[in-house]
């Protein structure tokens, strides 16, 4: 079990601190003067032990030198020891006095052989790698050949501490970051539990590595830090993919870790990331097994420890309503002005407690710029968008929507799809949690959709218009950065995609997912078995999303049948007739294009699909502008010669009779 923190320092404490630990040094000074008058180590040097019982009786709680003794479990000698380092860098013509009791001129400064001689109650045990001088590094040994003959020098750490000013190691510093507790009540009530459960445990005799699992990556640091806080400690965070490979400098780590958790009361919680390698886990877990005080592991899944004691809290997001009393008081007084906006944002995004708080930080600047008319809830959409953003960026392209629905010509039945769509997600909240659909089971309620056709028939497009009408980012995930030849690895780049998500409710666009998505086969080796597990785990990942996942194909007949039993909605683009490529020709020019002579009639007559005609218009415009002239006929031909090399599809002149 871990002793108690030190108390706070204050000036006044610092003061009766340092005078105590001058006579401290007083009292091993004194003996270095009895030793070299030839006095043995037994006697007492009287008038320097009573000044610092004096000085100790003056003190309010415990000297540092004391707190550090307790915390150690240090021997009388070893706490002399220790003090004898300290004497050369606090009192001058310390050194002179180790030369003159040591009898060598040499060596003005403390040694194993010198401690062996003039401090009382003295074993050679203290200076092996077994006990907390070296182990825990208070003291560091010079390069002397001669270990007894070795300077001894106090670490600078080990002094800050005993002059009490509380700091971090910079080698500590360097490789962990500070978890600031927020305030208990910031948290939902079921993470506040499990922040009480873990601080319960962490004061059972013990001491287990408390794993936190889920996927709330920020989430888990701040209940670890609220359970850290209600110990009476600080939590420093240190990632598995700084944790170091090589055996000796993991092993100077774990030292280094146990010497500053207990000087500086600190927690250590291990964040492992879906990113990390295997190699990364390894030497993550195997510094959890060595790592001594308050040690937690944040991660996704329990790593597996074969040695330690190991207590697991499984951490889920906040239920529906507890996310709805966090926006409540992270909003304060602007809640009152969201008419009723909120539950759509709970439906819509999963931000953790620091994220909410970030974005009604955002919420408030943003309001401060617009004018007092501004929709606060609009603001708020935006400000929660742009916090789920950054995880979300390293994953996959965003794609800015700017089309509209009257960029898009289809069949009436394929357009009222879509709105269908569109409204499936818009009214999650009404459905789900009002009319209460959502209670009866988690599975299902995720929005997915195929969207199958040619290749520029406007599917890209389609998600564009339905992420811009929801008002909701949309990021294409790059197929080839996900599918991997290794297996478990497909699983969990979609993992880390789906779960990145989850937080802004993005819209995912699989395109041309054929590869990712296609017919489950039969199974001939294991290859074929754990293809089949990729398929699976894109099923469950794909009901239980709570957002929309669009998967486009340009084959449905690729597609896995269980895929298409239990996606929502199937969206066929069929490749457009006369009349809608006419309309398409008719839309595709922007309003302030300059036009002479363009006759879409004739060129709905290329039996092309929208997204050439687009690619078409485009490249006329430029040839056009590029002679100064408004977009005619003759640009338009030239142009589609042009898209038709590019197609490898043969230039017939009757494609384009009448174009000039």
């Amino acid at each position: 079990m871990m002793p108690p923190p030190p108390p706070e320092p204050h000036a006044a404490w610092r003061a009766a601190n340092a005078r105590h630990l001058l006579r401290a040094i007083d009292e091993v000074r004194a003996r270095l003067d009895l030793h070299a008058q030839g006095g043995h180590r037994s006697a007492e040097p009287r008038a320097e032990l009573a000044a610092l019982a004096s000085a100790e009786e003056a003190l309010e709680g415990h000297s540092a030198l004391r707190i550090l003794s307790d915390r150690f479990g240090l021997t009388r000698f070893e706490r002399l020891v220790v003090t004898m380092c300290a004497g050369p860098e606090l009192v001058p013509g310390f050194g002179a006095r180790c030369a003159i009791a040591a009898g060598d001129p040499r060596r003005p400064f403390p040694t194993a052989s010198l401690a062996l001689a003039v401090l009382p109650d003295p074993h050679w045990a203290a200076f092996t790698s077994e006990r907390p001088l070296r182990r825990s590094c208070l003291v560091q040994f010079g390069s002397d050949p001669e270990l007894a003959q070795a300077r001894i020098s106090i670490e600078e750490r080990v002094l800050h501490f005993l002059l009490g000013t509380h700091t971090v190691d910079e080698r500590i510093a360097a490789l962990t970051e500070h978890v600031p507790a927020g305030r208990s009540e910031d948290l939902a009530p079921t993470h506040r539990a499990i922040a009480a459960q873990i601080a319960a445990a962490w004061a059972t005799p013990e001491l287990p590595v408390i794993q936190l699992c889920g996927g709330d990556h920020s989430g888990k640091e701040t209940v670890l830090a609220d359970a850290a806080a209600r110990a009476g400690y600080t939590l420093r965070a240190l990632r598995a993919a700084d944790v170091p490979f090589e055996a000796s400098q993991r092993d100077g780590l774990v030292r280094l870790w146990g010497r500053e958790g207990l000087l500086g009361a600190c927690a250590l919680v291990v964040v492992v990331d879906d990113a990390d390698h295997p190699e990364q886990m390894r030497a993550a877990a195997a510094l959890v097994e060595r790592a001594s005080g308050l040690v937690a592991v944040a991660s996704r899944d329990p790593i597996r420890l074969r040695s330690r004691v190991a207590a697991r809290f499984d951490l889920e997001r906040p239920r529906h309503d507890e996310q709805g009393a966090l926006w409540q008081a992270a909003l304060g007084p602007f809640s009152a002005r969201m008419n009723g906006q909120i539950a759509g944002v709970v439906t819509q995004f999963s931000l953790s407690a620091a994220g909410m708080r970030a974005a009604a930080v955002d919420l408030k600047r943003r309001a401060a710029e617009e004018a007092d008319s501004a929709d606060l809830g609009l603001l708020l959409w935006d400000a929660c968008r742009s916090q789920a953003r950054p995880r979300m960026d390293d994953l996959a392209q965003r794609i800015r929507p700017g089309a509209g629905w009257d960029d898009i010509v289809l069949p009436a039945a394929q357009m009222r799809m879509l709105r269908d769509v569109a409204a499936h997600v818009r009214q999650r909240a009404k459905v789900y949690e009002t009319w209460g659909f959502g209670k009866l089971s988690s599975r299902g309620l995720g929005i997915s959709a195929v969207f199958a056709g040619a290749s520029g028939t406007g599917k890209t497009m389609a998600a564009e218009v339905i992420a811009g009408e929801l008002s909701l980012d949309l990021y294409r995930v790059d197929l080839s950065q996900v599918v991997s030849k290794y297996i478990g690895e497909t699983e969990k780049n979609l993992r880390r995609i789906f779960d990145a998500a989850e937080e802004g409710g993005a819209v995912l666009l699989f395109d041309e997912a054929d590869a990712l998505f296609g017919k489950r086969s039969e199974v001939k080796d294991s290859h074929d078995r754990y293809a089949n597990l990729e398929v699976s785990y894109l099923l469950q990942r794909m009901e239980a999303y709570r957002g929309l996942a669009i998967l486009t194909t340009n084959m449905r007949s690729a597609l896995d049948p269980a895929f298409l039993r239990r996606l929502r909605f199937i969206v066929e683009f069929p490749f457009p007739g006369i009349a809608e490529r006419t309309e398409i020709w008719r839309r595709v020019f922007p309003r302030d294009t300059p036009r002479d002579g363009v006759d879409v009639v004739r060129l709905a007559r290329l039996n092309v699909p929208g997204g050439v005609i687009r690619n078409i218009a485009l490249n006329a415009a430029f040839i056009a502008a590029d002679r100064d002239e408004p977009v005619r006929m003759l640009h338009l031909r030239h142009a589609a010669e042009i898209e038709f090399i590019k197609l490898e599809r043969p230039v017939n002149e009757a494609d384009f009779g009448g174009w000039t």
